[in-house]
């Protein structure tokens, strides 16, 4: 069939109109997906989406969110740390991200003790926590802390040479004292010879390792606020007998001399006498904490006694040395009770607190003590289907195809192409 110029123009204006509406429509919808974001998670445990306890957390912070991420430009982690971000802003229209180069801002990165592997800091309504390792259990729990604006009071014993909350000597528990006022966390110093008893707002009472023996008037005052069921953190020293009797209530009592740890001088550290932990048994306290090193530079062992009235866990162990226990028992009428003992004076101190996970330790220790159970446990997704499990037998017929059968398939037909070609 002949077109007339007619029929031509006909079929060009019709060709004309549907690329034209096609044109639009792709246009349309690219305005839409830059204008809306919509993403579907098709894995098989939703690694890629929020879990229901984060997204709970993020409904239950209304103002502004900021999380500045200290970390090199060119650093590999920054491409992981970006996409979990992401996915809370696209959450939480105010949650705001800022990345800054700490070799930009070196008197920042002094101030905040930024290392290699970079540092995240969360900022809510004036309070702020850091993040030494990011995952989305790490920092929802970050932002739950952030969110908590019940004010706790923690009782610092003093009077007997004790480590100081408010300290600024090296020994001294100063720099944890700041960190827990960020927290609203209220740290007390208390003179029991002064005050003469322990106020009941404590919601936890610290004997940060006295240096001189208490009177027995105070002995029996702290006796009787763990009959009572009070909360307890005791930090010791190898060799100190002064809370013997403290030690001897709640069933735990140090080995004799201190803990050397060889590992230590892969860290380039001489001294075996600082020990470092990386491995924690599992517990609350410790959960999340995988990734990171805590230091202990003078460590004992503990044990515990076999007729101890606490259900007593390990949390801080160096191959077959337990430098760590979280006890609990019930007691009628009262929340569970909760003591933790770690073999350490020094491991908060102002020295030594800044050491990788020291101060996040400190805090989940509190956290635990003062009873907020409400921080979540995020597991950890990881995607499955990664690995494919294969009988020898399959392994071996793979390795025939490809190493033998294919290479000899490929030349053979090479040949039989040249060979046809040759007999044209």
């Amino acid at each position: 069939m002949k077109l007339s110029a007619r029929l031509h123009h006909s079929l060009y204006l019709k060709n004309f109109s549907i690329s034209a509406i096609i044109f639009a429509i792709l246009c349309g919808l690219a305005f839409l997906s830059y204008r809306y974001n919509h993403e579907v998670d098709i894995t098989a445990n939703g690694s890629n989406t929020l879990s229901a306890g984060t997204q709970k957390v993020l409904a239950s912070l209304p103002d502004p969110v900021l999380i500045t991420v200290y970390i090199k430009t060119a650093h590999p982690l920054k491409r992981q740390i970006k996409p979990l971000l992401e996915r809370y802003r696209n959450y939480k229209a105010n949650f705001n991200i800022k990345f800054v180069d700490p070799e930009m801002n070196l008197e920042k990165a002094r101030e905040l003790k930024i290392g290699s592997q970079g540092l995240i800091v969360a900022e809510y309504q004036g309070r702020s926590e850091k993040i030494s390792f990011l995952d989305e259990s790490t920092l929802s729990n970050a932002l739950l802390q952030l969110g908590n604006g019940k004010e706790r009071w923690v009782s610092f014993l003093t009077g007997h040479g004790e480590r100081s909350p408010i300290g600024v000597a090296n020994f001294d528990l100063g720099s944890f004292g700041k960190e827990l006022e960020l927290r609203n966390i209220k740290a007390q110093p208390l003179n029991l010879a002064e005050v003469g008893t322990i106020p009941d707002n404590s919601a936890v009472l610290v004997l940060a390792a006295p240096r001189m023996a208490l009177l027995a008037g105070e002995l029996q005052l702290l006796e009787d606020y763990l009959a009572k069921g009070g909360n307890l953190l005791v930090l010791t020293d190898p060799d100190d007998k002064n809370i013997a009797v403290i030690e001897h209530a709640i069933g735990v009592h140090k080995s004799a001399g201190a803990l050397v740890d060889a590992s230590s001088k892969l860290y380039g550290i001489n001294d075996p006498s600082f020990v470092l932990v990386s491995k924690y048994s599992r517990h609350p306290i410790t959960q999340g904490m995988e990734n990171n090193i805590t230091v202990y530079p003078a460590a004992a062992a503990l044990v515990v006694d076999k007729n101890s009235g606490f259900d007593a866990v390990p949390i801080l162990q160096k191959d077959s040395a337990i430098l760590g226990y979280a006890l609990t028992r019930d007691i009628q009428g009262k929340n569970q009770q909760r003591v933790v003992i770690i073999g350490d004076g020094d491991f908060l101190s102002n020295t030594f607190l800044g050491n990788v996970g020291n101060a996040e330790l400190g805090m989940r220790i509190l956290n635990w003590l003062t009873h907020d159970d409400q921080f979540i446990d995020v597991p950890i997704k990881q995607a499955t289907g990664k690995s494919l499990q294969l009988s020898p037998i399959a392994i071996g017929m793979i390795g025939v195809f490809f190493l033998l059968v294919m290479p000899l398939g490929l030349m053979g037909t090479g040949f039989w192409v040249w060979r046809s070609r040759k007999r044209r």
